[in-house]
């Protein structure tokens, strides 16, 4: 599943079949044309091992297509991602002073969570040895070596990353791209036509423009209302109020998302009549363009074990955290916590935010009183974003504290500022904006126990949207006329009867930016 198909995922429990309920393409294709290396893993069958560094002279044959077979050709091969390809010996050769640099700095491959905490499946790390291999083979006049010691390139699925997907729908016509102004969200409705529940283990994006492609979330409408919108010479629609929050979110895609398959015995539901719905972010590259978007949908072979709760904090990309970042600040935090109240598992991790964003960190403090650092990105970087897999799953007993903190960089010094001089960044969805989160993956210890955290996780974001109105020194006439309906008592302030009325109010009137926290 792609990061924002996880960071974005919902509860979906296998007894109830009910749910309740982001330019980074063009700064990202210029670092890579500047640099000229990138990967992400593959982990493909017949690839070379691995050596040591060569105590003689490395050749391209023997040493140094092995490493980048390994690291690299995933996403730098035709077809890809990446803006040319490192399979053959010409390929390279070319690119060889740039990919020492690159490789050196540990620019590439890009792999920006920190190591040493709770251990991550499969990091993309070249270790010291390769990184030494290839600067020695630089360095030596970059031989080619004997063309029969050439690692076997290794396979990858033709076309789709997953293999052949049980389902491919695609967009009936191309949306134009304009060259130039603000970016845009615009809705696709994408029929699916099931005439029953299906079960879905994995969904695959493929632009068709990722140049202008920012990002996509990933809606279901089961009840036919989007179908009234998109009415337009142009496909789609766009803006429509708060219309995605009465859609249920499945996940989505961005920039460095790796495509992964949820584990074994999970599920996401796809009821019977529900429409694909794509929520697709452009940014303008310069260029004219046409976007036709295709999405590759693979079945579950029988209905979920297991649930799973994505934990977003803060929730809904830090909307309700108040984000306002002034000019010049080079350490602007924002915090969140949330106590879990049942034994847990996580699984997997993601963080998204926009260009200042700096440092990310999750933390859990167990009842014991040991702590571990669930994801830690020293250098957050918005031209790559995914989702990390534990190697194990993390045991998280009830009464953990997970902390999350986000420190934001928007002074002149930060390279990835989008504006200059600073400007002062508020929460948004535009990518000059900014917004923040960390989202764990858990499965909870027992069924029975998801309907508890998924209701723990909803007071939490509607108990964030009522401290922030109440903490507001000039609050609006709706914020007092709240505080004078729920203070029944008149003493100004609310106990613990008069918030929990106020609470299920602020759940019931939507006030709750719920649907963009992937537990609801």
């Amino acid at each position: 599943m792609s990061l924002f198909a996880q960071s974005a995922g919902l509860i979906y429990s296998p007894a109830v079949k009910k749910q309740s309920h982001r330019g980074a393409l063009g700064l990202f294709f210029l670092a890579l044309t500047l640099i000229e290396l990138g990967s992400l893993a593959a982990s493909a069958a017949g690839t070379a091992p691995i050596r040591k560094p060569a105590t003689k002279s490395p050749t391209f044959s023997e040493h140094v297509a092995p490493i980048l077979y390994k690291n690299c050709v995933s996403c730098h091969r035709p077809g890809e991602a990446a803006p040319f390809s490192l399979i053959t010996y010409q390929d390279v050769r070319k690119r060889a002073q740039r990919m020492v640099e690159a490789t050196s700095s540990k620019f590439m491959p890009p792999w920006h969570a920190e190591l040493g905490h709770v251990e991550l499946a499969n990091p993309r790390i070249l270790s010291s040895d390769q990184i030494a291999t290839l600067q020695q083979w630089h360095e030596s006049g970059m031989p080619e070596g004997d063309p029969a010691r050439m690692p076997k390139l290794p396979s990858f699925p033709e076309g789709w990353q997953l293999g052949k997907p049980d389902l491919v729908i695609k967009m009936d016509r191309p949306y134009k791209v304009r060259a130039d102004g603000l970016d845009i969200y615009q809705h696709f409705v994408l029929p699916l036509n099931f005439t029953g529940d299906k079960w879905v283990r994995a969904i695959e994006f493929r632009p068709s423009a990722p140049s202008v492609v920012h990002h996509a979330l990933f809606f279901l409408d089961p009840s036919g209302v989007a179908r009234k919108y998109d009415t337009n010479s142009q496909p789609g629609f766009s803006g429509q109020g708060r219309i995605t929050r009465n859609f249920t979110p499945i996940g989505g895609w961005a920039l460095g998302s790796n495509v992964r398959a949820l584990p074994d015995g999970m599920a996401y539901l796809y009821p019977k009549g529900a429409d694909f719905i794509l929520q697709t972010h452009f940014h303008p590259s310069g260029k004219e363009e046409e976007e036709v978007s295709t999405v590759g949908i693979f079945f579950a072979d029988q209905p979920p074990k297991q649930s799973f709760v994505g934990i977003q904090l803060p929730p809904a990309f830090g909307e309700i955290s108040g984000i306002d970042i002034p000019a010049g600040s080079t350490n602007y935090l924002v915090k969140d916590s949330f106590i879990l109240p049942v034994d847990a598992k996580g699984f997997a991790i993601a963080a998204h935010a926009h260009y200042l964003a700096k440092v990310m960190t999750m933390k859990a403090t167990l009842p014991d009183g040991r702590e571990q650092v669930l994801l830690n990105i020293p250098d957050w970087d918005f031209a790559w974003q995914e989702q990390y897999n534990f190697k194990d799953r993390v045991i998280l007993p009830k009464g953990t504290r997970l902390d999350v903190s986000l420190i934001y960089d928007n002074s002149a010094t930060n390279p990835h500022n989008p504006i200059t001089p600073p400007v002062r960044v508020r929460w948004g969805p535009m990518s000059n904006d900014e917004m923040g989160s960390i989202t764990l993956h858990v499965v909870p210890a027992r069924e029975d126990d998801v309907a508890e955290l998924r209701n723990a996780l909803r007071n939490h974001s509607a108990n964030m949207v009522i401290d922030r109105a109440l903490a507001n020194p000039k609050p609006p006439v709706m914020v007092k006329t709240m505080m004078e309906r729920f203070d029944t008592n008149g003493d100004g302030k609310l106990d613990e009867k008069e918030r929990s009325a106020l609470l299920g109010f602020v759940q019931a009137t939507g006030l709750v930016p719920g649907h963009l926290n992937n537990s609801f």
